[in-house]
């Protein structure tokens, strides 16, 4: 297992280098990796995404092939990408998915004394409180996952207008650094939460 940055990079283009990584990993010519990045504004749409999602959103948009609805995508956000070979591993998306939600929890609570949660049925994500900081939405092929979650750190003026984001209220996704009062670093935030990802996909 590896970490990789890619930083800020166009949604598009790293969709593109995630299906050639996870092409290699999956003939075992790649290890597994865990990407961080951040991206361009971006609307992008789910598998799930109903016509009502889009409201006035006048930017990019990018059709995708992981679950959920319509999200935005934006440079105040850390995403994680984890590239994980399930073939090795237990075949279950939906522990997949638990396994994310739970490396932002455990590093929320001993980094920054928060308490958050996740697997809320019909609301995948992690939450604080009625307030949901982090989106979560995956893929798979050849068994190797892709997508990821994108956390919230601080405020973006462009952040989910225009759209009914995961078909929740605009005012339900907000920022970490609403709950820490502080700016959140995405280079600190990164390197809190690899060890927790490392927990989950030792």
């Amino acid at each position: 297992m590896k970490f990789t940055d890619w930083g800020l990079v166009p949604y598009k283009n790293a969709m593109e280098m995630q299906i050639d990584l996870i092409e290699k990993i999956a003939k075992d010519q790649e290890e597994e990796q865990i990407i961080f990045c951040k991206h361009p504004s971006v609307v992008t749409l789910g598998r799930a995404t109903e016509a009502g999602d889009l409201m006035g959103w006048q930017g990019d948009v990018v059709e995708t092939q992981r679950g959920g609805r319509a999200t935005y995508h934006g440079p105040e956000q850390l995403v994680i990408y984890p590239l994980i070979n399930l073939q090795n591993r237990t075949k279950d998306l939906h522990l997949h998915l638990r396994k994310l939600e739970n490396s932002l929890i455990d590093c929320l609570k001993e980094h920054y004394g928060i308490s958050a949660e996740g697997g809320r049925k019909d609301a995948t994500g992690v939450w604080i409180e009625e307030k949901k900081i982090a989106s979560l939405g995956i893929a798979v092929r050849k068994w190797v996952t892709y997508h990821g979650m994108a956390v919230n750190l601080n405020h973006d003026p462009k952040a989910f207008t225009g759209i009914s984001p995961c078909g929740f209220s605009t005012k339900t996704m907000v920022p970490l650094s609403q709950f820490t009062e502080e700016k959140i670093s995405y280079e600190s935030f990164k390197e809190q939460i690899k060890a927790f990802l490392l927990k989950e996909w030792h």
